[in-house]
């Protein structure tokens, strides 16, 4: 019996931590087990078998997904993704400060995956913002009920320290524009000694976190 439905989602970029179907599409799925391993496990020296397992990954329709399952799941050995396991560890040692806000946007929308700290920390500034409570952190980032308190703790104190910062520039401004112009022209050269960093957000990004949420 032929099924009719009206969903037309879009296949999902980012994947959850159970999903695993991309494997089956891998141009390596299908190979003998003793293939596998002489090609994307090989020995420290054996140039020629990184060079063919090289040449398949590279016309793999799922290379992404494989490098992004070997750093999400710590995996340091064997050819993933194309890349060896030396070319990996640069990636592996700065894993836990990518700040993707498409992974971000997802883990609003209900997706359980891999979060970096930088990742996860976003999500519950966030969510602190609009008012969540620990429960509903903690179910949406799959955590203990305390550790998502102490995020949420934390939360408030980066908040409240960023506009303590943004209300001290709020204070020094001056009400008559052109005095305002005169001072900036003759301070063109002097530098605060506190330098915050800008918060840079797009309204894009905005409209799309507080849709999710």
């Amino acid at each position: 019996m032929r099924h009719i439905t009206t969903n037309n989602t879009p296949v999902p970029t980012i994947r959850g931590i159970a999903d695993h179907s991309w494997q089956a599409r891998g141009l390596c799925h299908n190979l003998p087990p003793k293939v596998i391993d002489a090609l994307f496990f090989p020995a420290a020296r054996a140039r020629a078998a990184i060079v063919e397992a090289k040449s398949i990954c590279g016309q793999c329709p799922v290379k992404k997904a494989c490098f992004d399952y070997a750093l999400d799941n710590e995996i340091r050995q064997g050819v993933w993704g194309g890349l060896t396991e030396a070319e990996r560890r640069p990636w592996h040692r700065k894993v836990n400060k990518r700040l993707d806000y498409s992974r971000v946007k997802a883990a609003f929308e209900g997706r359980d995956i891999h979060l970096s700290d930088a990742e996860r920390e976003a999500v519950t500034r966030h969510a602190y913002v609009r008012g969540w409570s620990p429960e509903r952190l903690a179910f949406t980032l799959r955590l203990d009920l305390d550790w998502a308190r102490d995020l949420m703790r934390n939360a408030a104190h980066a908040v409240a320290d960023r506009d303590r910062y943004w209300d001290q520039g709020d204070e020094t401004e001056v009400a008559d524009d052109e005095t305002a112009e005169d001072e900036t022209a003759e301070d063109e050269d002097i530098v605060s000694p506190v330098q915050v960093p800008r918060q840079v957000q797009t309204h894009s990004l905005i409209a799309a976190l507080r849709k999710a949420a």
